[in-house]
């Protein structure tokens, strides 16, 4: 699913994001990815979807080589991921139920099949009542809901989620998480970068922990390890 090999970031002004790391992820894992702010973890998540490239290495996702592969076939790479963000990033002039079908009439689904597709997403996330709501008229965690509905009404093989509950209190958090649990039980596989101890030590996960761009901790049922 992912095979990092000696992958290496240095950004323009000279920065090491990540020194020669060894990442493999099989498929059906869930995998948090750990560390203080500034460690790495960004970097790691956003290559994953080619927002950036490695300076250095060999990275496969899905099954594509994320490095060498044409720019004309990014968006092929990204068809078969799921990205959540922090900041949940909704059209805000479109309803929930057009946020979601967006994700499917990029790669040009058919009506019918969207139609579809979007109500059993929304039954997934618990918010098929709120289908005709905009952004502005939803909470934080129900924004972030449709956030996640948007990321799997393709199927994708890969989720992707940086700070998925950065913004949410505690019990909304462990509602997103249950989300993921059963996407993930169903087959999919989800990397989380995530600063959330509580739920990292609950879950019992397997845990990458990166410090100064280096991988120093690659636990099969992990903690956070940190002091929050």
């Amino acid at each position: 699913m992912i095979d990092m090999k000696d992958v290496s970031k240095v950004y323009e002004n000279g920065a090491m994001a990540l020194d020669h790391i060894n990442v493999h992820i099989d498929k059906g894992e869930f995998v948090f990815i750990v560390g203080a702010s500034g460690a790495g973890k960004s970097t790691f998540i956003r290559m994953l979807f080619r927002e950036v490239l490695p300076t250095d290495g060999s990275l496969i996702v899905n099954g594509q080589d994320v490095v060498h592969m044409e720019h004309s076939d990014v968006p092929y790479l990204r068809r078969g991921l799921g990205v959540i963000f922090q900041d949940y990033r909704l059209l805000p002039d479109k309803t929930v139920a057009e946020n979601v079908a967006f994700a499917m009439q990029v790669i040009e689904a058919p009506r019918r099949k969207i139609q579809h597709s979007v109500n059993a997403v929304l039954d997934i996330v618990g918010l098929r009542d709120k289908y005709k709501c905009f952004p502005s008229q939803l909470s934080g965690g129900e924004q972030q809901r449709v956030a996640i509905a948007r990321a799997i009404v393709n199927h994708p093989a890969l989720v992707i989620a940086d700070e998925p509950t950065g913004n949410l209190d505690p019990d909304t958090s462990w509602d997103i998480m249950d989300i993921f649990k059963r996407i993930n039980a169903d087959g999919t596989t989800i990397v989380m970068a995530t600063h959330d101890k509580g739920i990292v030590d609950a879950m019992k996960r397997r845990v990458i922990a990166i410090e100064d761009g280096h991988i120093v901790r690659d636990e099969a049922q992990g903690v956070y390890g940190y002091e929050n």
